[in-house]
């Protein structure tokens, strides 16, 4: 095998200043030098090897020299050394030197210490050399039985790897990772061996299943996990079986770890189309968006959603849980806000139009009332343009919605405030008979209003839409007011010369007539009234 065509399992940074050392000088440091230089020596050889030098000198004196030390560090490089050095001749048949090697592995299989055990099954799934893992199958198998649970899940995993590779090795390995997992107590044992089930003998795995099928829901999540993996491999390989196993689904719903609810979930809608099924499955969708502080999480269940909500078959039913996914604006990321008021606006309906108003309402209240923040500027505006909408698709509810977004006709985010304005033009043109109270709620926010856009555009729409003599009287006066005293110029005069205007309101009162004390600049009171005349 050309070195272009070699495996590559390991990726390593290697410095952009390493210049390639001596061979010579490398040679003696494997040789003669203690552990720390030997560590930097070999560490030298694997970035060599990884630059695609050939290192065939060095061979036999790391096997000599390095080979035997006992330092947990320099076996742990050895491990990523012989992962990644030819291990063949160019004709195909393995290196005399690596029955050497095969040699030492063993003795590490049988070491006291269960870190180097599990570390050296683990580097053993990487082999592609058959000649090289027959030796060591019985050391394997012995793993087994060792007393820790990380040399036990490691030794099936290599097992597993083995028989996947070259099942000749180890041809009865279903059976004996069967019996293995009926034996087996720790959760992570489990897990690999049922996973190693599923994939080689799967009616095996679905024998352990069907004796344990109760206790499902008191496992632990890692083999929740797998199990939820086999029930909807073998649903839609054979869907007679789904009535089989739809219960033990049911139960997983209420799993205490999040990832196992959200495969179970996904895998409930796939099995079965009943309202139950669905209605359950997103039910367990929404609670996992509202208690997991992700907000990437969110997102991604958030997209779940949405995609059962393309399903003619589903977007009744999701319908009815239109109130619950609106709990996810609890959530304070603007995207997950923005993606949940989305969804709901394209299942709400008539039944339920009016309680997500509420809702609506009251959230944009709580941004009223709140600190003024970068985002609550920008979900304002998102819960403006909702309930737009929601007005639009059912003008029923545009009369409650109307008075409480004139509100906002004064607020300091002018983007907001511009929205409402847009919203308020087209209802005046759609709902004709809304007209009256629109307009009295626009001229009483009128003197409120700050942005000069947002004024512009509510004189367009009092100009286009006062016609009755009331409302025509009422904007003149709402315009004079907030215009102040005429002329201008002469006010401005006055006020700039320090005359401070005060009105008398007692003497309005009383006589019906606009009476004005004035400051003179000598600090003199005047008096200047304009009596008025009735028809």
């Amino acid at each position: 095998m050309s070195t272009a065509e070699l495996p590559c399992y390991t990726l390593i940074n290697v410095p952009s200043d390493f210049e390639s050392p001596n061979e010579m000088q490398l040679k003696s440091d494997l040789e003669k030098g203690d552990i720390k230089v030997k560590t930097e020596a070999l560490k030298k050889t694997i970035y060599m090897i990884l630059n695609g030098e050939k290192i065939q000198g060095l061979l036999m004196t790391i096997i000599r020299f390095v080979l035997p030390t006992q330092d947990h560090m320099i076996k742990k490089m050895l491990l990523v050394f012989w992962e990644i050095v030819p291990k063949t001749y160019a004709d195909g048949k393995l290196m005399q030197e690596m029955i050497l090697v095969c040699d030492a592995y063993r003795k590490d299989l049988q070491h006291p210490n269960e870190f180097i055990r599990g570390s050296t099954l683990r580097f053993l799934c990487k082999l592609k050399e058959p000649e090289l893992l027959e030796p060591l199958m019985p050391t394997i198998r012995a793993c087994l039985e060792h007393r820790h649970s990380y040399v036990r899940r490691n030794a099936v995993m290599a097992i597993f790897t083995i028989y996947k590779n070259f099942d000749f090795l180890i041809p009865d390995a279903p059976e004996l990772i069967a019996n293995f997992l009926d034996g087996e107590q720790d959760m992570s044992c489990k897990r690999n061996a049922f996973m190693m089930l599923i994939h080689a003998d799967q009616e095996r795995a679905l024998s352990y299943l069907s004796t344990c099928i109760d206790q499902v829901h008191t496992f632990g999540d890692i083999l929740q996990l797998v199990i939820v993996e086999l029930i909807y491999r073998v649903c839609h390989q054979n869907p007679s079986e789904r009535s089989r196993f739809i219960r033990c689904i049911y139960n997983l719903l209420n799993s205490s770890s999040a990832a196992v609810r959200y495969e179970a979930a996904g895998t409930l809608v796939t099995l079965s189309n009943a309202p139950t099924a669905v209605k359950a499955a997103a039910s367990a969708y929404i609670d996992l968006i509202v208690k997991e502080s992700d907000n990437n999480v969110k997102l991604i269940v958030l997209d779940r959603l949405v995609a059962m909500r393309d399903s003619p078959a589903y977007e009744k039913i999701l319908a009815e849980q239109v109130m619950d996914i609106l709990r996810v604006l609890s959530s304070p990321d603007l995207e997950v806000r923005r993606k949940t008021l989305s969804l709901a606006m394209e299942l709400v309906t008539s039944r339920n139009i009016e309680e997500m108003v509420l809702i609506l309402k009251k959230e944009i209240s709580k941004t009223a009332g709140s600190v003024e923040q970068e985002d609550t500027g920008k979900y304002r505006q998102l819960l403006v343009r909702t309930l737009h909408s929601a007005c639009i698709k059912f003008p029923d509810v545009a009369s409650t919605v109307i008075p409480l977004l004139m509100e906002f006709l004064s607020d300091n985010n002018e983007l907001a405030a511009m929205d409402v304005l847009i919203f308020v033009r087209e209802a005046m043109s759609r709902f004709s008979n809304l007209r009256p109270i629109m307009i009295e709620k626009l001229l009483e926010a009128f003197s409120g209003i700050k942005g000069v856009k947002i004024h512009r555009a509510a004189l367009w729409i009092l100009g286009e839409y006062c016609e009755r003599g009331q409302d025509i009287q009422a904007l003149l006066s709402v315009v004079r007011q907030s215009l102040g005293e005429i002329p201008i110029v002469d006010d401005e005069i006055r006020k700039a010369a320090g005359e401070e205007v005060l009105e008398d309101e007692s003497v309005t009162a009383a006589t019906g007539a606009a009476v004005t004390r004035l400051v003179t600049a000598d600090g003199t009171y005047a008096t200047q009234s304009a009596f008025s005349q009735g028809a």
